[in-house]
């Protein structure tokens, strides 16, 4: 778990401190860890030193092997890091990937990070946004299995997805008018009726009412062509009906240079766009670039919505992961 934010910036590894020194050693990289409290994340780690707010494992651990034992270890990490943001000790968050399946496995329920930040800051609806060079992507469903989609695409999600959408986009990422496509739910966005009639009863009332307010979204659009360039280059965010509508598509245009953002949320959150790749842990062969995009992305975040509040007398930008 990272935190911290702006350009120049300093970064605080939320985790267990003895952990990250075994995995530097066995990776053969020459890592200062250092162990830090909430008074020192202010301060820049000097070069080859990883400043870190520690949170022990519950049990030890073996590189690729999960362990339901440490499920509350993750969350502990996860809550050090919200409740940093939401104090304004830190500007923002980035987290790894996570196993969902762990984490249940241990008794908790727990369907992905976007749903617990969501319940941890109170906030209604969170809204998932991956975006890359060449495109981004939010969803209006996020983790549900597909014969629960239907019936969760309401008019009332539709619109809270669509305005929180339009309202980060002009205050995070500086959009002054958000150009918003919205795939529909059918095949060819249901063929005006014959392949489904959500498009008319559902997303249809929801885009002209919001055009009215001075929102600028699209029709419901087929999903199958709306991510072709011709088509993309007109619009600033694809708005997907469930995950793999939209996901599969962006990541074939940008795997692992990808980043995912939680909108909607009273705190900057990016993480990456990858899961835990259990096979790789350990090996030195895992690639750390959509973690390096995901904290880009959090720091300029942070910019564009102008200077981070913080407490008087607190220092720099702070990301924490």
């Amino acid at each position: 778990m990272l935190a911290g934010t702006s350009l120049e910036t300093s970064l605080t590894v939320i985790a267990d401190p003895d952990l990250l020194q075994s995995r530097a050693e066995l990776l053969g990289l020459d890592v200062c860890v250092k162990t830090v409290t909430a008074n020192d994340i202010d301060e820049p780690a000097p070069p080859g030193t990883l400043h870190v707010l520690p949170v022990s494992l519950k049990t030890s651990v073996q590189p690729g092997q999960l362990d339901p034992g440490n499920a509350v270890y993750v969350l502990d990490t996860l809550d050090q890091a919200i409740d940093g943001c939401l104090a304004q000790r830190f500007d923002a968050m980035v987290t790894g990937p996570v196993s969902k399946s762990v984490i249940n496995d241990a008794g908790i329920a727990f369907s992905g990070h976007t749903e617990y930040l969501a319940e941890k800051c109170a906030a209604p609806l969170p809204v998932m946004m991956l975006a890359n060079d060449a495109v981004r992507v939010a969803l209006v469903t996020t983790h549900l299995p597909l014969d629960a989609v239907t019936a969760a695409i309401t008019g009332e999600r539709l619109e809270q997805v669509l305005t929180i959408l339009h309202h980060d986009l002009v205050n995070r990422f500086a959009i002054k008018t958000p150009r918003i496509a919205v795939c529909g739910l059918n095949p060819h966005a249901g063929e005006d009726g014959h392949l489904g009639k959500q498009e008319k009863t559902v997303l249809q009332p929801v885009i002209d009412r919001l055009r009215l307010s001075g929102l600028q979204v699209s029709d419901p659009m087929p999903a199958d062509t709306v991510f072709t360039p011709d088509v993309r280059k007109h619009y600033d965010v694809i708005v997907g009906m469930y995950h793999d509508q939209g996901l599969p598509a962006l990541k074939a245009l940008g795997f692992g240079e990808t980043v995912n953002i939680t909108l909607g949320l009273p705190i900057i959150r990016t993480s990456v766009d990858h899961g835990t790749a259990l096979a790789l842990a350990g090996s030195g062969q895992a690639s750390p670039s959509s973690l390096r995009a995901a904290i880009h992305v959090a720091m300029h975040m942070v910019q564009r919505a102008g200077q981070p509040r913080r407490p008087a007398g607190t220092a720099k930008p702070r990301t924490t992961s």
